[in-house]
């Protein structure tokens, strides 16, 4: 495990022998997840942080109507809880779940005071949150500052640019896309179709041609 802690940017600086405690104590461990899981439920104390080895998780929150509103995606390499750990209010504010099957490390949060301890560590864990932040501000510009319109041709045009193609292909689900914008699939089809009709896209299953 000492060898994949170290080609992780957030462990790469930090003293090795002081992984090779954490781990020999139990502070750091290793943990597998089917697709599908919660990992933590909203409203649940954060007792640690966990770094995605590999996967996709996202946090979202159930609104009292029953929809989804995902809020934050966490890649390979994305940190979770690290931002509750030391708070005053160290619960969930949302679920956490397994959109793909997970390894997550997970350490405690007295193995996180201990390598907060490494100068190393603490630039690398400063940044994490950092990144984190700037997500979850760019989410809350989404909801607050823009139309369902604006925040899809957003979406849109920043999957043409990973994939090179004015034809994009949507990794996700039609309920995910909606729940990704929170906001109902009916909504998200009217603005779809709204879209069409307006000739900004062609739309053919998860296929999206880009005409503006």
């Amino acid at each position: 495990m000492i060898s994949e802690l170290k080609h992780s940017p957030l462990f790469s600086d930090t003293d090795q022998g002081v992984l090779e405690r954490l781990i020999k104590e139990k502070q750091i461990y290793k943990q597998s997840y089917h697709k599908g899981a919660t990992v933590h439920e909203q409203n649940t104390d954060c007792y640690g942080m966990d770094v995605v080895c590999s996967g996709e998780l996202v946090a979202y929150s159930l609104a009292a109507n029953g929809s989804e509103s995902i809020v934050f995606t966490f890649g390979a390499g994305g940190i979770i809880g690290a931002n509750l750990l030391f708070g005053e209010q160290n619960r969930y504010p949302m679920n956490i779940y397994c959109t793909a099957d997970c390894v997550l490390l997970h350490v405690s949060e007295s193995g996180v005071r201990a390598l907060l301890k490494e100068h190393g560590f603490v630039m690398q864990f400063v940044q994490s949150l950092s990144l984190n932040s700037q997500g979850m501000n760019r989410k809350i510009a989404m909801y607050t500052q823009k139309s369902l319109r604006e925040n899809l041709m957003d979406y849109f045009l920043a999957l043409s640019a990973e994939q090179k193609s004015n034809t994009i292909v949507l990794s996700t689900s039609k309920k995910q896309l909606a729940d990704y914008f929170g906001v109902r699939r009916p909504s998200l089809f009217r603005e779809l179709k709204k879209m069409k009709d307006d000739g900004l896209i062609e739309v053919a299953n998860k296929e999206i041609i880009l005409k503006f």
